[in-house]
């Protein structure tokens, strides 16, 4: 940081040709948001740069970079959400006379020495502004939206902006930080419970018609954010580029607020088909293979899957066969673009580090310890695909093979009312690393049928004893409900119904109920 400061500082006094080079996804694109509004603050015009997903790929490409060299000829080049593993790349920049500051959260590459020690390899460039580029670093929750927010106080406190609100930007930072599925720990936990205020709030036009679309009123949750905000925003980056999310953001236009929103809206339902369809292949070709007792990873892939959905799909895949899972997508040439999400117990890049040290041809990678995206051949599918159920293998226990819940507490239905919702509330707010308190109920049985939503989520009545409970078990129709009476878990919230508020459930599981042993302790 305190190289990074004087250097934006320095171009700022010598009007030097600024480019913020952001990323596609929702972190990426509010880095850029909030750091540009930042500069134009100050009286800069900085050019905004978006690769292009499909034609270009991730980050500081070769591709990517001849593009943006050839429109802007930046002077200084600020790399937000990327970078960290464009060590060649930067290095060319530098030869050519680019300037480049690096504002990222992503892990460092790493290198095996003589004694195949693992080295973390960082390019050269003028700032490396980068948590995990520094083991002893207290801010590795950070996503890059966070850090950019860091900088921006950093150069408010170097320079002051009279009448500079640094605060009403927080909206940005929330979006990024929750749509990013970073830890909500320490200082993340304030940003975006302050940032989830200034969403409500907001005066940015562009956001104000995307809550709309969304059909998300105040007060905002990490909920909304991540899964009715987030996706929107994503989608376009996802299926084609992110500049229209990017324009939405930052416009002051009514109109054209009005039509990017109605668009992305649109852009998120086809997003959704392309992933319904993939999804269903993946699960079809992982079903004549998969052996649970023998595959601890899996691997998939096929031409014609499109990259930019593959990481929700491995999200999916990761959760309904509790198993770390890369999908690759292949165009016609055999290229291949692949995204993964692990399960606790296996950092992916630490894995895919280990492929490569063992001669598979993976072409490049990089990411978090339960995400990663990856590029690589047809030809050495087969190959990678065994070598990381290997590692997989190696790396896993049994017992971390078990899906299984972890129940905060028995609640019984008695003990359900507003002031225990109050207090649950102060836990606010919810997400990774800070999840949400799942609860359970024990020897519930159904007041009659349920009733079916949507084709696929289930609304029953539940009775405990004398006590009645409304309870939504999403995506429940496509399960084979237990014999009666159930286990019951599940999380509680607000829920309007029929115009009243009430303490909602939402179910997560049901089994046939376990019997009770003496001092009420229950069968595992």
């Amino acid at each position: 940081m305190r190289a990074a400061v004087p250097r934006i500082l320095l171009a700022l006094d010598r009007r030097e040709r600024i480019v913020l080079f952001g990323d596609y996804d929702v972190d990426g694109v509010t880095s850029l948001a909030l750091l540009a509004e930042t500069l134009r603050a100050y009286g800069a015009a900085p050019e905004l740069f978006l690769p292009l997903r499909m034609e270009e790929g991730y980050g500081l490409s070769r591709e990517s970079l001849a593009r943006c060299l050839e429109q802007h000829r930046p002077q200084l080049l600020v790399a937000l959400d990327c970078g960290t593993a464009s060590i060649v790349e930067i290095a060319n920049l530098k030869r050519d006379g680019v300037d480049v500051i690096v504002l990222d959260h992503h892990q460092p590459s790493q290198s095996h020495g003589v004694a195949s020690e693992p080295k973390s390899q960082l390019p050269d460039c003028v700032a490396m502004v980068n948590p995990k580029a520094d083991s002893a670093s207290s801010f590795h929750y950070l996503c890059s939206v966070g850090i950019v927010f860091k900088l921006c106080h950093a150069l408010l406190k170097t320079r002051p902006l009279p009448g500079f609100d640094l605060k009403s930007k927080l909206d940005l930072v929330a979006l990024g930080t929750v749509a990013d599925i970073v830890p909500l720990v320490e200082e993340n936990r304030l940003l975006v419970q302050r940032g989830a205020i200034e969403i409500g709030r907001t005066s940015r036009i562009g956001l104000k018609k995307l809550l709309q679309v969304a059909g998300v009123r105040p007060p905002i949750s990490p909920h909304d954010i991540g899964y009715r905000l987030g996706p929107r925003l994503n989608a376009a980056g996802r299926l084609s580029t992110a500049e229209k999310s990017l324009r939405l953001l930052l416009t002051n236009d009514e109109e054209e607020a009005t039509a990017l929103a109605i668009e992305l809206d649109q852009q998120n339902r086809a997003r959704q088909e392309v992933e319904k369809q993939i999804l269903a292949a993946a699960v079809e070709t992982i079903d004549k293979r998969f052996d649970p007792a023998r595959d601890a990873g899996i691997v998939a892939g096929a031409r014609g899957w499109h990259p930019g959905v593959l990481g929700i799909v491995a999200s999916r895949i990761a959760r309904k066969y509790h198993r770390p899972a890369i999908l690759i997508g292949f165009d016609e040439n055999g290229v291949g673009k692949g995204s993964g999400r692990s399960i606790e117990g296996l950092n992916l890049v630490d894995a895919l580090t280990r492929c490569v040290s063992r001669d598979c041809a993976i072409e490049k990678f990089g990411g978090h310890e339960m995400a990663a995206g990856l590029a690589m051949r047809e030809e050495n599918f087969e190959q990678f695909a065994e070598v990381f159920g290997r590692i997989a293998r190696e790396s896993l226990s049994e017992e971390a093979l078990q899906g299984r819940l972890c129940l905060d507490h028995e609640l019984p239905f008695r003990d359900i009312d507003f002031e225990f919702l109050r207090c649950h509330e102060l836990l606010q707010p919810f997400g990774n690393a800070n999840p949400q308190p799942l609860f359970f109920a024990h020897a519930v049985e159904p007041v009659g049928p349920p009733r079916v939503s949507n084709q696929k989520h289930l609304v029953f009545r539940l009775r405990q004893g004398n006590q009645h409970r409304r309870a939504v078990y999403f995506d429940g129709a496509a399960n084979q409900l237990p014999p009666l009476p159930w286990d019951v878990a599940f999380r509680i919230s607000v829920d309007e119904y029929n115009g009243e508020a009430l303490v909602g459930m939402r179910i997560e599981a049901v089994r046939a109920a376990e019997p009770v042993l003496n001092a009420g302790v229950r069968i595992a």
